[in-house]
């Protein structure tokens, strides 16, 4: 069994970490130590796990809650604190509130639903490629590509108005940065919240997109419409952009799979599989609570009202699940990850994020055969601060 120290002795982890030096692609050394208590921003005391099989039981067991507004719940800065809200989403309760929102929007992302999207999310890459071709190289790929496409898409299935894009993409950033202290994280929630209650309320009744169909509805409050829109609307294009950047670049930095991919297509599919688990742009942990006394098959105890951080990173590092797990493999059969998180909080968008990613990867590699990086990687500006890992910009020519 795991020794527990008392709070006055535990070290404090911050968020961000340093990357180690050499790969930025590898998890902070600080979030893939042992199962252990740390010391949070604010003094309160922390379990970490990073082992594969802890991180999995903590998403998908019961005993351990994703509410916000329980105590001992682990912020990971006082601005994380107030992107809570009075009003939290679906991501943020547990069952069965949780259940009963989230079953609202399952339908739009089912995989046969998305699937069906094909078609006009290859249009999408497309014409975003062609607009970045035509503007000429060098192009930086995240504002030229890596962004446009998911951000439009997800405007289409939201029924948001892409004119939009730079305006909430903006406030995005703010609510998505680490280091942002509390007064600006709530100026940027406010502001994004009150976009979406008001495009809500001037959709409610019309036929297309999800924020109208979810503002027509009478058992939600205009309050929970607005909520699990911001959710929607986050997580549908600041995920899948910084992770095709991210992917682009790891590509590029491993030659030999990069050729790979390009001579054997068919392996695309797995591809992204294994970029997912290889990057994790989830890089700061997953927090939850314990609901009660916790005892792990290992031995390791968490008690009631203890707060967990469930390091995704590190667990699809694990080497008991993933041979030479800090090699990247398109050829591995990466299936188990642990990118979209487990349980019943699972990505509810992951089939969408794996459509776009398929999609703007192979047309991105057909297209541009000799796509290369502009600058010198060590010149690359990592999102470090940022709770979804990613680049800035990714200057690239072709």
């Amino acid at each position: 069994m795991t020794s527990v120290q008392e709070p006055s002795e535990l070290a404090t982890l911050g968020f961000p970490e340093p990357r180690a030096e050499g790969c930025p692609f590898d998890p902070p050394p600080a979030y893939r130590q042992p199962a252990g208590r740390v010391a949070l921003w604010d003094g309160m005391p922390c379990w970490v796990l990073t082992d594969y099989h802890h991180v999995r039981t903590v998403l998908s067991d019961r005993r351990f809650s994703a509410d916000v507004r329980r105590p001992g719940f682990p912020f990971l800065s006082p601005g994380r604190r107030e992107l809570v809200g009075d009003q939290p989403s679906f991501l943020r309760q547990d069952d069965p509130e949780h259940q009963r929102l989230r079953r609202m929007m399952t339908g739009d992302f089912l995989v046969k639903r998305i699937e069906q999207l094909r078609p006009r999310i290859q249009r999408i890459v497309d014409e975003a490629l062609d607009a970045m071709i035509a503007k000429g190289q060098p192009a930086d790929l995240v504002a030229d590509f890596a962004f446009p496409v998911p951000s439009l898409v997800i405007c289409e299935l939201l029924g948001v108005p892409y004119d939009d894009h730079e305006y909430f993409q903006e406030l995005s950033r703010r609510l998505l940065d680490s280091t942002a202290g509390p007064g600006a994280v709530a100026e940027a929630l406010d502001a994004l919240t009150d976009y979406m209650a008001q495009l809500a309320a001037s959709k409610k009744g019309e036929p297309d997109g999800i924020v109208a169909r979810l503002a027509t509805r009478d058992d939600l409050t205009p309050e929970e419409v607005a909520s699990n829109s911001v959710l929607l609307l986050l997580a549908g294009h600041e995920t899948t952009a910084n992770m095709t950047s991210l992917s682009v670049l790891a590509l590029l930095q491993n030659p030999e799979q990069l050729a790979r991919l390009r001579a054997e297509p068919e392996l695309t599919r797995g591809a992204v599989e294994e970029l997912l688990r290889y990057l994790t742009i989830v890089h700061n942990g997953v927090p939850r609570t314990a609901l009660e006394d916790v005892e792990f098959d290992d031995g390791l105890q968490v008690r009631a009202g203890e707060g967990v951080l469930a390091m995704l990173g590190a667990a699809n590092r694990d080497e008991e699940l993933f041979g030479d797990g800090d090699r990247l493999d398109i050829g591995r059969d990466a299936r188990r990850h642990l990118a979209f998180g487990f349980g019943v909080h699972q990505c509810l968008g992951q089939p969408l994020a794996r459509v776009e990613l398929q999609i703007a990867l192979a047309t991105l590699l057909r297209r541009l055969p000799e796509l290369r990086l502009a600058i010198p990687f060590e010149d690359v500006r990592f999102r470090t601060s940022a709770l979804i890992y990613g680049l800035h910009e990714l200057p690239v020519a072709w």
